[in-house]
């Protein structure tokens, strides 16, 4: 109740409901904090031993991580982060990796729409569908590197080795592109959709002026070729259109760049003809449901350790598994 209620004198009153029996604000933050606490000595001994070095007499087929809900055939991996107001040091960022099963269903149309007509790059009715389900998650207050050893271990846990087809759709933030290829190799990196036409939008808005004619028609054309997989073609009309002057913001100067550098992440057309996803809706969603929700809170915020602590539990409870791990940590008291 503590992790689904927005506070602990809530979840006090939620649980006083449910049993018939009284219960203080305090008991039920010793309790959840006690055990989110073992939990994160646990899972960092985990992330620790995941990542460590080969070891004399290991197989191949040894598992470090013992799999749950493996992923099977095609998988797909995001990460992201978002901000916790922490006490005595301010607004912090949580970051947080997404993992789910992707599941590739015929197009709701069968056929393409006929020559002369029109492209329009929000609707998909000739594409595949894309399906993302059994999500599980790590999050915490880590560095990058830090975050990558969690998201290795959950990543043999749910058995990412061993699928056929891997992605990782994400922002572009190259942090989170440096620790996947680290971690997953073989994942086709993809740049987020709504990010990438989002830096075109913001291009056309601040360039052309916002809300007219020019503007609306310039992005159409600019997110048509990005639609179909044109990014040389956006990058040579950018550097074109003088962006970089030193009169724009920094996210319109850096805009060709952006795009260059995220060439081969945003062939839409061949991602979509394969079944990728195209969007990080699942880290996003987590950032909100998983960390945000229970996370924000009025006041001086969480002390470090306890929101170490809640994190831990949040990823288990919105990763289907808390009633196992509860039972893993009151195995001891038994």
């Amino acid at each position: 109740m503590a992790l689904r209620a927005p506070s602990f004198e809530q979840a006090a009153k939620d649980y006083a409901d449910a049993v018939g029996g009284p219960i203080s604000r305090m008991s039920v933050w010793r309790i959840t904090t006690g055990a989110g606490r073992v939990l994160c000595r646990r899972k960092k001994v985990e992330a620790e031993w995941a990542s460590a070095p080969a070891q004399r007499g290991e197989t191949p087929q040894t598992r470090r991580v013992p799999q749950e809900r493996p992923i099977q055939e095609q998988g797909n991996i995001s990460t992201d982060g978002t901000m916790i107001l922490i006490r005595d040091e301010g607004w912090k960022e949580v970051k947080a990796s997404a993992f789910s099963e992707v599941k590739v269903l015929p197009a709701r149309r069968g056929a393409k729409p006929a020559e002369g007509i029109a492209r329009r790059p929000s609707r998909r009715e000739y594409d595949l569908r894309v399906k993302l389900s059994q999500h599980s998650y790590v999050a915490g207050l880590w560095e990058a590197d830090e975050l990558a050893k969690y998201q290795y271990a959950e990543g043999l846990r749910r058995g990412l080795e061993w699928v056929e087809t891997l992605s990782s759709v994400n922002d572009g933030a190259p942090w989170i592109g440096r620790i996947t290829f680290t971690n997953f190799p073989q994942a086709i990196q993809i740049v987020d959709w709504s990010h990438a036409s989002g830096r075109l939008h913001t291009v056309g808005k601040a360039v052309l002026g916002e809300g007219s004619d020019r503007a609306t028609q310039w992005v159409q054309a600019r997110l048509d070729e990005l639609w179909d997989g044109h990014v040389e073609e956006i990058v040579t009309t950018l550097q074109g259109l003088g962006v970089h002057q030193e009169k724009w913001p920094d996210e319109v100067r850096q805009a060709p760049g952006y795009f260059e550098t995220n060439t081969q992440r945003m062939r839409y057309d061949q991602f979509r003809a394969a079944g990728y996803p195209i969007g990080s809706g699942t880290v996003e969603s987590a950032a909100n449901n998983v960390v945000k929700h229970r996370m924000h809170r009025p006041g001086r915020g969480w002390k470090r350790q306890y929101a170490h602590a809640m994190l831990a539990l949040l990823s288990e409870y919105h990763s289907g598994r808390f009633d196992q791990t509860w039972f893993q940590l009151c195995q001891p008291a038994t």
